[in-house]
């Protein structure tokens, strides 16, 4: 094979010179972001490949998007405590006690607190304005079932008061477990108390 020109060893060497400059300019920006400070990442650095949803909060201070199973449990627990409220108004009108009529206006603090932390994050509010209705089948197979209990007398009204606190309790319990976000957690916290006065008050009247 001929030796190459002058001309174009000169081009090849220019060619080779370039290469080596583009890996250096990667190799910098790799470390660049590898060293990048974590305060800034946690003020809002973000690769723009959205979240299933999620948003940051705009205007609230809130940088960290839910990821998808805490969306999840925010949207499940906001109906379940909707459940909760229309099960007891139920009750409150067909049985007369006060009691049903009380905790009914603490569930609705409840889906407030929820609510909020939805807006904050810009989720979707899974929770439906016609009372009884749910977006979420099983909770509407639920509601369905827990108001035909609580129809065929005052003791078995009182029990499906026993049955809701119960399983709110146990489903912020879960809620809780994977919830890495403090805000969130604590509201879950104050609903799950709320919840274990609830369960004393119906134990307490069914003696």
């Amino acid at each position: 094979m001929p030796e190459p020109g002058k001309s174009e060893r000169f081009g090849y060497y220019h060619e080779t010179v370039r290469e080596n400059e583009d890996q250096k300019i990667c190799i910098i920006m790799l470390f660049a972001l590898i060293l990048l400070p974590v305060g800034v990442l946690a003020s809002g650095f973000q690769w723009g490949y959205g979240g299933g949803g999620g948003g940051t909060g705009s205007g609230t201070g809130q940088s960290v998007p839910l990821n998808d199973e805490e969306q999840q449990w925010l949207m499940f627990m906001r109906e379940e405590e909707k459940l909760a409220r229309d099960t007891y108004i139920f009750l409150y009108a067909k049985w007369k006690m006060p009691i049903f009529s009380n905790i009914a206006s603490s569930e609705q603090r409840h889906m407030d607190a929820l609510k909020n932390k939805l807006d904050q994050y810009g989720i979707p509010d899974p929770a439906l304005d016609a009372r009884g209705k749910f977006t979420n089948p099983a909770l509407q197979m639920l509601y369905n079932d827990l108001i035909v209990q609580g129809s065929i007398s005052k003791t078995e009204a009182l029990n499906v008061g026993v049955i809701i606190e119960v399983k709110d309790i146990e489903d912020l319990n879960a809620a809780i477990a994977i919830t890495e976000h403090a805000d969130i957690n604590q509201v879950y916290g104050n609903l799950r108390q709320g919840s274990y006065n609830h369960l004393d008050a119906f134990e307490s009247q069914l003696g």
